[in-house]
């Protein structure tokens, strides 16, 4: 019997709505096109309201010294060198048109004395730059474009999960996705498809994630013959709350730290003043991270496992103008009163910096017809991201992408999917509503325990080599998970459509690490602690049937201007 399905055809089929996805649509819709945007979340619900602390932008309005230079050479060396040179310097020189822009489009930025964008420190970077509303830029900015969205009346398509990139030789020509509030399946033509999709943090166990990053525009596009980069750069904040257990890994803006934080251990030193003299809470997140982490397992951590980060001292005005987020969240989930009290925290997984890989002007992969764009791609922020740099990322290069992409589509047609293509994906969602099959939550459980076990702060051969087969064994199992019920409102049918693209991401990071002999940013390694200039280069990843091959390429040479702006050593 033939599945049903929904045809429907569009210009450019955007899959994620974050501030990557948004900003794309509002760029592809301005050029004149058609643009489709689903998300399997909700219009406004979207990891970017993590996002607390700010958008870094060289606009000097309290430091007249900054500039998109000054910008570069510090996301550059935060990366170790790894980042592509020419996204470091679109992000650098275009951050600040896309801030105004954004205030123009309404958004309700802190203000300076004299009425100018206000601005603070964040770690790493060399001037006070990141733009700010209080500790809620995130919600800000995804406030704001979805009401850009709204008003332009772009098609929508909420609580819709996309399973599989419909291709016709080597084009992507449109997706295959269940409507998850109905059961109903969609096959969308498309004559270009952004993935917008965010990173992969729940493969973790404590993560600030939320419950939507999991892998899924990393699997659908590595399926589809993508290149991914750079994968076992994954980032842990310094600062994630660690009690109660029920909001383990939420996420302690560095806004905190950059409004004058302090952090403790149990003697009650301020440790950061061994650790990183000059920089000390504001240091780059990797070296903050790894002393937190030292703190705690020599045994001067807190009673529930983490460090103290105090804040108290700048008073309870302050703390509630500056930090409204940060004082309730703990207020509310954990009963302490932050402008009195000091809070528990400890690292967290937070970010992923590789990625899809994508040309830097238009977001293109090496597949004809997918782009990508935001968390998902890789190449800006090479071994390590600058805090506020993934507000800024997300509006420059969802920005270019959506112009990439309708670029594309005015010279591209519409192509008609198979049909037996459709089918044998709709049936293949549909296998999974069984009797008999393994509960897809313990596969997670399993894999985010292992990952968080075996693959964290500190990296060992011995470690990763468990964490592989572990990964291994449960990418053989994957297949057999099922859930009982229908189609419709099916929370377990979407963990074991997600169980696929959580394994590839898993993998995919376990593998660059294992492959990455060397410590570099957010990779560290105690077998290999020293950076290692032969492997000043990007992992690649690619599909070879059903395995993943990985190989080295050297990073893209910088042009001779702008080797003016780093270290020359480097290069």
């Amino acid at each position: 019997m033939a599945e049903k399905y929904i045809d429907y055809e569009t210009d450019i089929l955007i899959i994620g709505a974050g501030g990557a996805g948004l900003r794309a649509a509002i760029a592809g819709f301005d050029s004149g096109v058609r643009v489709t945007v689903v998300t399997k979340s909700l219009l406004g619900k979207a990891h970017t309201v993590m996002a607390e602390g700010g958008i870094a932008a060289s606009l000097g309005n309290l430091d007249n010294k900054d500039n998109w230079e000054v910008h570069f050479n510090d996301t550059v060396v935060e990366g170790v060198y790894i980042s592509n040179w020419r996204m470091a310097e679109l992000l650098a020189r275009e951050a600040p048109d896309r801030v105004y822009e954004l205030e123009q489009y309404g958004a309700l930025f802190d203000r300076t004395p004299e009425g100018k964008i206000s601005q603070r420190a964040f770690g790493a970077h060399t001037y006070r730059r990141l733009c700010h509303v209080g500790d809620r830029t995130g919600l800000e900015l995804i406030k704001t474009l979805e009401d850009q969205v709204l008003h332009r009346d772009i098609k929508f398509f909420d609580e819709l999960y996309i399973t599989k990139l419909l291709k016709k030789g080597d084009r992507v020509i449109g997706a295959v996705g269940i409507k998850l509030n109905s059961g109903e399946f969609y096959a969308f033509r498309a004559k270009a498809v952004i993935v917008a999709t965010g990173g992969c943090g729940k493969i973790y166990k404590v993560t600030s994630n939320s419950w939507e990053s999991t892998g899924d525009g990393l699997g659908l596009a590595f399926n589809a013959g993508a290149e991914l980069m750079d994968m076992e750069m994954i980032q842990f904040h310094p600062t994630g709350m660690v009690y109660p257990p029920g909001v383990r890994g939420l996420l302690v803006t560095e806004g905190v730290r950059g409004d004058g934080g302090i952090l403790l251990n149990s003697e009650g030193e301020r440790y950061m003043l061994r650790y990183s003299p000059k920089k000390k809470e504001l240091d780059a997140r990797d070296i903050v991270a790894r002393a937190n982490y030292a703190e705690i397992m020599a045994g001067r951590g807190t009673p529930h496992g983490g460090v103290y980060l105090d804040i108290s001292h700048k008073g309870a005005d302050y703390i509630k103008t500056k930090l409204p987020s940060m004082y309730a969240q703990f207020k509310d989930f954990a009963g302490v009163d932050i402008t009195k009290e000091k809070m528990e925290v400890a690292p967290t997984v937070h970010y992923q910096m590789g990625g899809i890989k994508v040309d830097p002007d238009t977001t293109k992969t090496n597949v004809d017809g997918l782009f990508a764009a935001g968390e998902v791609a890789s190449g800006l922020h090479g071994a390590n991201r600058l805090g506020g740099n993934s507000l800024a990322d997300i509006l420059v290069f969802g920005r270019r992408s959506g112009l990439g992409a309708a670029e594309y589509t005015k010279k591209a047609t519409l192509e008609e999917p198979s049909k037996s293509d459709i089918e044998a994906e709709i049936a293949r969602v549909k296998s999974y509503l069984r009797d008999d099959g393994r509960n897809p939550y313990e596969v997670i459980e399993e894999l985010s325990a292992n990952m968080s076990d075996n693959v964290g702060i500190i990296r060992t051969e011995t470690n990763l080599q468990k964490a592989l087969i572990k990964i291994l064994e449960l990418k053989s199992s994957a297949p057999k998970v099922g859930v009982r019920g229908d189609l419709k409102y099916n929370k377990g049918l979407l963990a074991c459509l997600e169980i696929p693209n959580m394994l590839t991401a898993a993998e995919a990071v376990v593998r660059g690490a294992m492959t990455r002999k060397e410590s570099r940013g957010a990779h560290a390694r105690s077998d290999y602690p020293k950076k290692d200039p032969n492997f000043k280069k990007n992992i690649i990843y690619k599909k070879s049937g059903d395995e993943m091959k990985l190989e080295l390429r050297p990073v893209p040479e910088m042009p001779e201007n702008l080797k003016k702006l780093v270290d020359p050593e480097e290069y």
